[in-house]
């Protein structure tokens, strides 16, 4: 993590425009073919919100805005990222777990359960403050068509929310809502991830 000039980036328009807005923060909305994730999800006992987080992961990898990030009116470049996830605790509260990404599915899959059981137990958030991290939120108890006004105006990560998936006759869909900062990346990179998301869903392979 380090700061960087904006005026030597990509985001220098954007870091003028959007740095100073009262509402910078932007929603996409969109609905994904995650079939291939529940029949993984069933057929190699792994969690479906493990695998929806390193599909977030993977696809915003690929995109060099994720490694940018507005933070107290300076923009800071990052050399890696993270995918949080809420976690119910022992308390019966939630607490806040990043979780580092890797390509390795397999790699990923036990950082998340050691951390997430690790915070579940402790109740004691896990930050990777050096690393740009994308929040997630499922509340997969709950139909839900998108979530908008998550702005709190201390934290401008990505992040994004989805609820209970739905079954159509041979496909299942989610709903996803992507907020971001507009300095760090402008629509045509949110809808390039998104994009991206859907083809890493689609090409999953767990072995």
């Amino acid at each position: 993590m380090k700061e960087v000039d904006p005026k030597q980036t990509t985001r220098a328009f954007a870091f003028e425009m959007w740095m100073k807005a009262p509402m910078p923060m932007v929603t996409f909305i969109k609905t994904l073919d995650v079939t291939r994730l529940v029949r993984a999800s069933r057929r190699h006992h792994m969690k479906f919100n493990m695998l929806m987080c390193w599909c977030v992961g993977k696809a915003a990898s690929g995109i060099r805005e994720f490694y940018m990030l507005p933070v107290g009116g300076r923009l800071y470049a990052y050399d890696t990222i993270a995918v949080n996830t809420i976690v119910a605790n022992s308390e019966g509260e939630v607490s806040s777990c990043d979780i580092p990404f890797t390509d390795d599915l397999q790699r990923f899959g036990r950082d998340y359960t050691q951390l997430t059981q690790q915070v579940a137990r402790t109740c004691q958030n896990h930050d990777l403050q050096e690393s740009m991290v994308i929040g997630t939120s499922a509340l997969a108890r709950y139909d839900i068509d998108g979530a908008v006004g998550m702005y709190s105006g201390v934290f401008n990560n990505p992040f994004m929310i989805w609820g209970r998936y739905r079954k159509r006759l041979f496909k299942t869909k989610l709903t996803v809502s992507f907020q971001f900062h507009h300095t760090q990346m402008d629509g045509a990179q949110a809808a390039r991830f998104l994009d991206n998301l859907q083809r890493e869903i689609d090409r999953l392979r767990v072995e």
